[in-house]
């Protein structure tokens, strides 16, 4: 047994590593829209105020957001189905697609109106892929995890999906040191499109190779046995949406545990990166370096407080987010407005990173062990990415109107009444971590296996001789 156990745990390890590089690959894509938004705003918007040019890209920003619930319902099921990693190799192909249309539409000067709808056509490709990853990502690392380290194991999904967005910044930085702001602007702006389109396909042959769930294939097996006793009335398919209306409290929870979630997260992340050149007037090279250093700095944060929640439990964390969130969100937005000091902006970037790290680290997992295995992906992924795409895609335009209108303050109070509803959430749910399903059905699938000598009971136990 002892012999055994270190392979097992390396197993985990490649299998949660495999996961979390094409993760990357995919958030490296979503985020490449946001980080470079601001270059290639002109290439496919008319219009001469660059306000207006900002908003443009903000809307077709939120709007891939909307295909976030039919990527969290088609691969979910798909995943419920078919499994883990089918659907994961498919997220990333799907992803890849629509870097590529990116990257190879001509601007609006050459082909007109069709411009800024091939980019849309290729962000709405990228919402169904990334909507459909968040879930499936979020399953597969909770289920592959070992026992009481699934909180250090399936923060792996935010380590990658912040790093994601900081190798979208690291590209930018090293861009700006070698292209001038025309060359950004005409071209260079295409080259990172260019590098996730090569990369997703490299992480669809690297996902062929992952184990598939334990769980999932333990599933199948104990349906076949059903399959062959079965008599009256079936059960609704797996991954279906009849089954999921049966666990209405928990998609109501997922959807109240990401509202705040959501928002925050947007907006110190994505967001901030506009608003520190817009409104608090620092450079461009300048807040990438501030937006680089701090999410390097939120990367670490996650395993930390993932593994912190294997301890003291995951609901600690997430009312440490809520009530911090809640009180500190407009203080830090109004002082970071009227900051133009690097090193004071960076500061106050990582307060907001420190406080959403309760919230980020642990997310995942608390979702999937809200239900069972052959409703999971889509148990997560629907109410999941309906929720993202309600607040979370809005946040960045919500924010970009209301500074274009003269109220930028009523955004910063927006995201701490969202935070405040999660809030609410947090202060009335369980502890998953101790009634986890995951768990649960980990330790009846063992049981099941195991041999008849370990399942007898206590009194035959006792009468068996003992070993010398």
């Amino acid at each position: 047994m002892t012999k055994t156990q270190p392979v097992s745990e390396r197993r985990v390890i490649a299998n949660v590593l495999r996961g979390s590089v094409g993760n990357l690959v995919e958030w490296y894509d979503w985020y490449v829209y946001a980080a470079f938004s601001v270059y290639f705003a002109k290439t496919f918007f008319p219009a001469d105020d660059p306000a207006a040019r900002l908003l443009s890209t903000a809307a077709v920003f939120a709007v891939g957001f909307l295909m976030r619930p039919i990527g969290g319902w088609l691969l979910g099921r798909y995943a419920d189905r078919f499994g883990r990693r089918s659907a994961l190799t498919l997220s990333v192909s799907v992803m890849a697609s629509g870097s590529l249309l990116i990257a190879l539409t001509p601007g609006y000067q050459t082909i007109g109106l069709a411009a800024p709808i091939i980019l849309l056509l290729a962000r709405l490709l990228q919402g169904l892929s990334v909507g459909g990853e968040y879930a499936t990502s979020a399953t597969y690392l909770s289920e592959v995890a070992s026992a009481g380290k699934r909180g250090f194991y399936s923060s792996f999904q935010y380590v990658t999906l912040v790093a994601g967005q900081l190798v979208a910044l690291g590209v930018q930085i090293v861009l700006q040191q070698f292209l001038d702001n025309a060359q950004m602007d005409n071209w260079g702006w295409r080259i990172p499109f260019v590098i996730g389109a090569a990369s997703a396909l490299v992480v669809m042959w690297l996902r062929r190779s992952m184990d598939e769930s334990e769980q999932f294939e333990a599933v199948i097996a104990a349906e076949r046995i059903d399959t062959a006793a079965a008599s009256g009335k079936p059960a609704p398919p797996r991954g279906s949406l009849r089954m999921l209306l049966q666990y209405p409290r928990e998609c109501l929870l997922v959807m109240g545990l990401t509202l705040g979630g959501t928002v925050a997260f947007y907006t110190y992340t994505t967001y901030m990166q506009k608003f520190m050149i817009y409104t608090s007037g620092i450079s461009k090279p300048t807040v990438a370096w501030i937006n680089f250093v701090a999410l390097l700095a939120f990367v670490v944060l996650q395993p930390l407080s993932g593994a912190l929640s294997d301890r003291i439990g995951r609901r600690k964390l997430l009312m440490f987010f809520g009530v911090a969130g809640t009180l500190l969100t407009v203080p830090i937005m109004t002082v970071l407005a009227h900051t133009k000091n690097p090193i004071g902006a960076w500061a106050l970037m990582m307060v907001a990173l420190v406080i959403i790290t309760g919230y980020t680290s642990i997310n995942a997992i608390v979702k999937a062990e809200l239900f069972p295995t052959k409703i999971r992906a889509l148990g997560v992924g629907l109410p999941y990415a309906l929720t993202v795409a309600i607040f979370g895609g809005t946040a960045e335009m919500i924010a970009v109107a209301l500074k274009k209108a003269g109220h930028e303050s009523l955004f910063f109070w927006y995201v701490a009444g969202c935070i405040g509803i999660s809030l609410v959430t947090y202060y009335f749910m369980r502890e998953t971590s101790t009634e986890s399903t995951i768990d649960a059905e980990a330790s009846a699938s063992a049981a099941a296996s195991a041999p008849d000598t370990e399942r007898k009971p206590d009194k035959e136990r006792k009468l068996a001789p003992a070993r010398p």
